[in-house]
């Protein structure tokens, strides 16, 4: 009698013992190295075998599956063997940006309470001096010494060398990791990924953009890379700091795409408008995925035109929690220009394949049980929720915001499923596809009957050829504000220039019946701030307090 093999895990580190079977010499990664260059190359099977080894060790000093351990280690070998021995270990990395403000990355890691810490040498100091995760018992370093810390990473690998297959059975609803959002529009929070969560992504990210195993990809923003092994794709990893794509050199970008073959890449917008404004042409990549923030349609454009005619360029909705909701090629967003540029906001595109996304009237308060009655009429903005595969149920520790989040729906079979409130407004058109009209929290209530939106009153102003970009911002108090609008003119125009800038701003206003509300136009003096994860979403908050304090006569 044949026996039945045993059940696959749940894990999205499955694929590498697979992977290492039927492709043990592709290369999985390439990292730069210390001196330059890209002198790091580690195969599939080497993949696969040095990460065993290090689960392997992990599990000797007590991190085990279920262990949360935070990973502080910036994109290099190191930082992607530790990743995947940690998901086959079953243990939960605890992922949080290291550019946010000291007091919330405190925060942050004291309420993931994490069993282990593991960090690059500096990370360890400043554990040791600013009291960062005080109930991590274990402490590994990814320096030459063991510094501050209980072992290198180096001790942990060889300790754990021939050990042999170590990934954990895992089941679907097993915590797989804590990935604290950006906090671009407050503290941030950790979001729950359940290895299902992990999963799912994978496979509608392969469905959404038809990617095949064998591509070479530039992933500029590292958790991303974390996807490449489980589809069977060869990452290059940028030489730049991955907090600053804005600061990116187009030219070392240019030099891995070219060397490697780069198939595919994706980045921010921030990072898109690097490459675009440098102007070289990109003829062997066939697929640009960029998210994080709307892309301007002028970037679409620049963009288009440096890659080959059959060549596309993705831009996928979602956020830290649901990711991908929706999808849209850049050619039917360049096609959509004219609309978002009257007020539409900005197109999405369609829901992916097994997400439900549907329209809810606009509240501010929790919402415990899901209703159709919830739903506007069709092209009606209201609050996006989605309900699908990859949808999280809950932030960590954060209950109160977990309520305002999350709803549950009850489904016609008996089960129960977690819709997701994206915290976003927005509205269907009559083709399907998804309007974005911006943040929630950042709406400008004026009086009982006005609202405005920032994605449908900035592109109205952005399209003047003196403006780098707006910010609609509302001042006074919650009901009863006064909407403003911060511009940050181009580089190389003047302040002597801006009383005539303004006048024109406000014609390009009264041509639509929402912008002319705005009446109030402010010019801010440097490059408006922006999130430290993507570099594009704008600190509109960071405005509004720096609007008001000019309204109010305060020195800004």
């Amino acid at each position: 009698m044949r026996e039945t093999p045993p059940a696959t895990p749940c894990n999205i580190a499955a694929a590498l013992p697979r992977l290492a079977r039927e492709r043990p010499d592709q290369v999985a990664m390439r990292c730069p190295g210390r001196g330059g260059g890209y002198q790091v190359a580690i195969t599939y099977a080497q993949l696969d075998a040095r990460s065993d080894a290090i689960a392997a060790g992990l599990a000797r000093r007590g991190i085990v599956r279920g262990t949360r351990t935070v990973v502080m280690v910036r994109p290099t070998p190191e930082f992607f063997l530790l990743m995947f021995a940690l998901f086959k270990a079953g243990a939960v990395p605890v992922l949080v940006d290291p550019g946010i403000d000291r007091r919330a990355l405190k925060q942050c890691l004291d309420e993931a309470r994490p069993e282990a810490f593991i960090g690059i040498p500096l990370a360890l100091l400043a554990k040791a001096l600013l009291g960062w995760a005080k109930s991590a018992r274990v402490r590994i370093t990814t320096g030459r010494r063991a510094w501050l810390a209980d072992a290198t990473l180096a001790d942990v690998e060889r300790d754990g060398a021939g050990a042999g297959p170590q990934l954990a059975d895992t089941a679907p609803d097993d915590v797989a990791g804590l990935l604290f959002t950006s906090g671009s529009t407050g503290v941030p929070k950790g979001v729950v990924y359940r290895h299902r969560h992990f999963v799912a992504q994978v496979a509608m990210l392969r469905d959404a953009f038809g990617i095949e195993a064998g591509g070479i990809d530039l992933p500029t923003f590292p958790p991303f890379a974390l996807f490449d092994p489980a589809l069977g794709l060869t990452s290059i990893i940028p030489d730049m700091d991955p907090t600053r794509p804005a600061k990116a050199d187009p030219r070392k970008l240019h030099a891995a795409i070219r060397r490697f073959g780069v198939t595919q890449l994706f980045g921010s917008p921030a990072l898109m408008r690097v490459l675009a404004g440098h102007g070289e042409p990109l003829p062997a990549v066939r697929r640009v995925t960029s998210a994080g923030a709307p892309v301007p349609p002028e970037v679409v454009a620049r963009m288009l035109a440096l890659l080959p005619p059959d060549a596309q360029l993705w831009t996928p909705y979602g956020a830290t929690e649901c990711l991908p909701v929706a999808v849209i090629e850049g050619r039917e967003l360049l096609a959509l220009r004219e609309r978002t540029e009257a007020g539409s906001g900005t197109c999405v595109g369609r829901p992916v394949a097994r997400n439900t996304v549907r329209i809810i009237r606009i509240d501010d308060g929790a919402i415990a049980d899901w209703s159709d009655a919830l739903q506007v009429a069709p092209g009606q903005v209201g609050e996006i929720t989605v309900a699908g595969p990859s949808a999280t149920d809950a932030y960590f520790n954060r209950d109160a915001q977990t309520a305002l989040a999350k709803i549950r729906e009850r489904l016609p079979d008996g089960g129960e499923r977690i819709v997701h409130r994206m915290g976003d407004l927005g509205w269907f058109d009559g083709d399907g596809r998804l309007w974005f009209c911006g943040r929630k929290s950042q709406r400008v209530v004026v009086d009982a009957v006005t609202t405005l939106c920032t994605e449908q009153v900035e592109p109205v102003f952005n399209a003047h050829p003196g403006v780098a970009r707006t910010a609609l911002v509302g001042t006074g108090a919650q009901g009863m504000q006064s909407p403003v609008l911060c511009v940050e003119l181009n580089a190389g125009i003047g302040k002597r220039e801006w009383p005539r800038i303004e006048r024109e701003l406000r014609h390009l206003g009264e041509g639509f019946v929402h912008t002319a509300k705005v009446d109030t136009f402010l010019r801010y003096p440097k490059p408006f701030p922006v999130d430290i994860r993507h570099n594009a979403k704008i600190g509109r908050e960071t405005l509004a307090r720096w609007a008001a304090a000019r309204r109010n006569g305060e020195r800004a």
